[in-house]
């Protein structure tokens, strides 16, 4: 466990704020990676110390997101259950809490309800408790009886006809109680990365659902119906503006993995059939075979996780690379998808944010079709990034437009599906890769490293030294929780492994030393298995505290140890 965590400057304002807060529920809105998790686990150890007894719960957008929580709550002393479900009935005994997705809430809301009263309740990425009615009210429903919440997201947003528990609005817009946008974390240097939008013009032809024939380019006006249509005929892997993006991308890839060997690169698609095209074209035209992480995968989780940690080039998604997840390798991305909510956008912007500590002239590139919806959305963050990195003292931009646009809204689904079933893509070619090569001519750039020293680091003056009684490194150690079940796990292979993890080795082993009971003695799994939890007094192997598991491993232990005297 880590002694002392060092907070931003954001951070801590963000905590003062928090604790002088009256109101249960509070909203955070703070850019991709400006570090919003460690924000929240230290405003949550800070209640749980001087609330005793009081619990943790964390809501997560995604399975992938419920271990990548629990550890880094572990790394700050907090020990987090991911595997928690409602047959588990109550929190576990020997952690702080539990972390779950929206997905689970929605079916087990009544389940949560009789155990979150008097917790602190963390609802990450809060905006996805409005992806359906359901999911809001399950919400709702699950954690009324917190005593505080606290509500996280990486970018403002709107009601959209579905009002979010626990955040207030006017006039539909989220009101954040703490705000920290993208150029405020590109002024105060080493929090997040500039990115830059190569913009990408291209002709296309395509037969319209009604069978018209139709041909434009991304400078030509269309109705939301006919851009739509647009859009997917350049995205198509069959003709040949995809393509020729994609090379563009992958060559300023290679040049990038010159300087940093493992830069990686973001292809987000469609839908899996989309992705499976694009892999197609990769392998088949640059010798390229990428990783694809699509939502029916149950290994797909798993798959992002070996990215992030590797030095594969490219990863192609559905979806699946959102809100949260952490590869700060990715450099490079291309926005191949026919979503065009201003939302998904700057979730995706999100992706390529994450600031790598020691790196200097740190750039990403966002490659996007030229449509008037998604220039749009570039230009407003590249404006905030202008402004940002040339120091200018306006400080007006710290929230994005939000002004309605005629093209924005999404097709209604009977459209969308007509669309899919009757729609044809005839050819898509690029028409201008002007804007290509000037997003990449380094005299076009910003001084990306302003305020940074000879190794990249931000200066003193931007993190701020601990030496001026700034009280921004805090002392975990004064902070550490007691768990009354806690115990220390005893045994190779547990030593530095968050609770969570210790319990999962710890059952491996109880189910070892079983098997040999079994084989031994005659009796059933189930006969054994009892027996060994009677001895422990372990109503069930799932709920059982690190401190009875160690005890079952000893029982067992001793049982074999009497067999083999025999």
């Amino acid at each position: 466990m880590q002694r002392t965590v060092r907070l931003r400057a954001w951070q801590k304002a963000a905590i003062d704020k928090f604790d002088a807060h009256e109101h249960p529920d509070f909203l955070a809105v703070a850019t991709p990676g400006a570090g919003k998790t460690t924000f929240a686990l230290v405003a949550a150890l800070r209640s749980l110390r001087a609330e005793r007894g009081q619990r943790l719960i964390v809501v997560a957008p995604t399975a992938h997101l419920k271990t990548q929580w629990a550890d880094a709550a572990s790394r700050l002393g907090l020990q987090l259950d991911p595997f928690w479900s409602a047959t588990n009935a109550a929190l576990p005994g020997d952690m702080h809490g539990i972390v779950t997705t929206y997905q689970q809430v929605a079916s087990s809301a009544a389940a949560l309800a009789k155990i979150s009263g008097g917790t602190f309740v963390v609802l990450d990425e809060i905006h996805h408790a409005g992806d359906d009615r359901a999911w809001g009210d399950s919400v709702r429903t699950a954690f009324s009886p917190a005593k505080r919440r606290l509500s996280l997201s990486g970018t403002p947003f709107r009601s959209d006809t579905r009002s979010i528990p626990f955040v207030r609005y006017t006039i539909e817009e989220a009101v954040a109680d703490f705000e920290y946008g993208y150029g405020d974390a590109l002024r105060d240097g080493g929090v997040v990365r500039p990115v830059y939008f190569p913009r990408i013009n291209g002709f296309m032809e395509w037969t319209a659902p009604d069978g018209t024939f139709n041909s434009a380019s991304f400078d030509d006006a269309l109705d939301r119906t006919g851009a739509s249509q647009r859009l997917r005929t350049a995205l198509s892997a069959e003709g040949e503006w995809l393509p020729t993006v994609l090379s563009q991308a992958h060559q300023r890839l290679l040049l990038l993995r010159d300087k940093v060997p493992n830069a990686g690169g973001l292809i987000i698609a469609s839908d899996q059939d989309h992705a499976r095209a694009i892999a197609e074209v990769m392998r088949t035209r640059f010798r390229v075979t990428p990783t694809i992480a699509l939502s029916d995968d149950p290994n797909a989780s798993d798959r992002i996780a070996h990215f992030a940690a590797g030095s594969q080039p490219w990863i192609i998604a559905v979806r699946m690379v959102s809100e949260g997840v952490d590869i700060p390798r990715l450099t490079i991305g291309v926005f191949a998808t026919t979503t065009t909510t201003e939302l998904f956008f700057r979730q995706a912007v999100g992706r390529f944010v994450r600031w790598t500590r020691g790196q200097r002239g740190q750039k990403a590139y966002l490659f996007v079709p030229d449509d008037i919806r998604l220039r749009t959305y570039a230009y407003q963050i590249a404006e905030s990034r202008r402004h940002s990195l040339r120091k200018r003292a306006d400080d007006a931009e710290t929230r994005f437009a939000q002004d309605e646009d005629p093209l924005k809204d999404p097709l209604p689904a009977e459209m969308a599906e007509e669309q899919l079933s009757l729609f044809t893509a005839l050819s898509a070619v690029v028409t201008d890769l002007s804007t290509v090569v000037d997003v990449f001519d380094d005299a076009y750039e910003d001084d990306v490293d302003a305020g940074l020293d000879e190794h990249g680091d931000p200066v003193a003056a931007h993190e701020l030294d601990p030496a001026n009684n700034d009280g921004l490194t805090l002392d975990l150690g004064s902070l550490i929780v007691p768990l009354s079940g806690a115990a220390t796990v005893g045994g190779a292979g547990t030593v530095g492994l968050a609770t969570y993890q210790q319990k999962e080795q710890l059952r491996l082993r109880n189910a070892d030393l079983a098997r040999e009971l079994v084989q031994l003695t005659g009796l059933t799994h189930r006969e054994v298995n009892a027996k060994l939890n009677r001895t422990t007094s372990i109503a069930k192997i799932n709920d059982a505290t690190v401190q009875q598991l160690n005890a079952r491993l000893r029982a067992a232990d001793a049982w074999l140890k009497q067999l083999t005297r025999r």
